[in-house]
């Protein structure tokens, strides 16, 4: 999943948010040096890629790019799901998307702090191009795409995804709705047991 998935999944803490959207940039166990909160939040993003990555539902949407893109097709079905998660969103939060975007921005500057380098140098584009919102309309993945294809020096060819995109738009879309309620409940599972482990005392272990 990408940054809105990863974001909306991980519940109401602003820690653990914190912690599940700069994830990616914390290597092995270095997630142990940051505070419980925020550790819960990396430990819960890649609870989240494993269960994605071995979903055979996913892995449907993902072959019909593989011949395309290779392994790169997995990197883009988590755009393509977030863009479903964008445009139904009114289907899973009663907070419109354009606040939520605003307020989670507002905490990436509150904990400014403890991001990792390249989340802060990605921040001020994050925040610009409002990706959180853009992810809603085909324009604003497309964008998301060019830019993640000069970022593989146009190896990737993911410039080219969108047309994939429109082109099985339903499946796609069907097979988005059918895992996300799969991961709705195993995120939300696996949030209370790393808040159950982080919140025990030494008498309890």
């Amino acid at each position: 999943m990408n940054f809105l998935a990863h974001i909306y999944l991980s519940g109401d803490n602003p820690k653990v948010k914190v912690g599940n959207f700069m994830a990616d940039s914390i290597r092995g166990k270095k997630y142990e040096a940051y505070p419980e909160d925020y550790k819960i939040g990396i430990l819960l993003h890649r609870a989240i890629d494993t269960f994605t990555d071995s979903h055979p539902t996913v892995r449907k949407s993902t072959k019909k790019l593989h011949a395309n893109y290779s392994h790169y097709s997995g990197v883009i079905v988590d755009i393509f799901y977030d863009h479903f998660l964008a445009k139904n969103w009114q289907d899973y939060s009663k907070i419109p998307l354009d606040v939520y975007a605003d307020e989670f921005y507002d905490l990436l500057r509150e904990h400014y702090h403890i991001l990792p380098m390249n989340v802060k140098r990605m921040m001020p584009y994050l925040i610009a191009d409002n990706w959180l919102l853009s992810y809603a309309k085909l324009e604003g993945i497309s964008k998301v795409l060019n830019g993640m294809n000069r970022r593989t020096q146009n190896r990737s060819k993911m410039n080219y995804a969108t047309e994939d995109l429109k082109e099985h738009y339903s499946e796609f879309e069907s097979e988005f709705i059918s895992f996300f309620e799969e991961l709705r409940v195993f995120s939300s599972i696996q949030l209370q047991k790393l808040t159950q482990l982080n919140t025990k005392s030494p008498l309890d272990i």
